[in-house]
Order: C-alpha cells, then sequence, then structure tokens
C-alpha cells in the first residue's frame, strides 16, 4: 500500500519550494518520485516540431520531486504528517495521521 497517493495534499519539507503546497498529479517509479502540481517547475527549451503542429520555445513544466521530500498535509493540525497503516477488523488496510491516529479520508 503506497503512504502518498495521487490526488493527496502534500506539503514540501526540503528544496526550493520548501513551505509550499500542491496538489499529487501523477506517482512515479513504484512511489518514490511523485509530479506534484505547481511544484519543482523547470523550464524546458523546446524545439519546433512542425509534423505535429508543436510550437518552439520555453515552455514551463512540472519536473518530479522524491517522495523523502514531502509529507502529506494534515488540514486538522494546518502542518505536514506522517502517514501509518492501520489493518482493520474486517481485514482493511487505511492510511492514519501517525500524530493524531485519525484516518486519511480518500
Amino acid at each position: 500500500m503506497q503512504k502518498i497517493r495521487k490526488g493527496d495534499e502534500v506539503i514540501v519539507i526540503a528544496g526550493k519550494d520548501k513551505g509550499r503546497r500542491g496538489t499529487v498529479m501523477e506517482v512515479l517509479e513504484g512511489g518514490l518520485k511523485l509530479i506534484v502540481d505547481g511544484i519543482n517547475m523547470v523550464k524546458k527549451h523546446v524545439k519546433a516540431n512542425p509534423n505535429i503542429g508543436e510550437q518552439g520555445g520555453i515552455k514551463t513544466k512540472a519536473k518530479a520531486i522524491d517522495r523523502s521530500n514531502v509529507k502529506i498535509y494534515n488540514a486538522a493540525t494546518q502542518k505536514g504528517d506522517r502517514v501509518g497503516i492501520r489493518v482493520l477488523e474486517d481485514g482493511r488496510k487505511v492510511r492514519i495521521y501517525k500524530s493524531s491516529n485519525e484516518e486519511i479520508e480518500i
């Protein structure tokens, strides 16, 4: 079970975007890297490709960020939080916030 999934709101704890929040758009490399909306934006020089109608120039795109550099955002405490996994009586696994043991809503 992945601790951080697509659609989760995360807060960056290290790097040039430290302290900023964003939503996970994509999970890459088995959960090790994340694409987060508006975080780790880079400028990429793109060559024009007339075959597909792509214009050249400088484009801004989101680059992957390592999972260790983000924490899931806990709206109740307004801070980043660690994630744990609890097995319920019926055998289901759910994600919980480590600080409060509350279940994370999907």
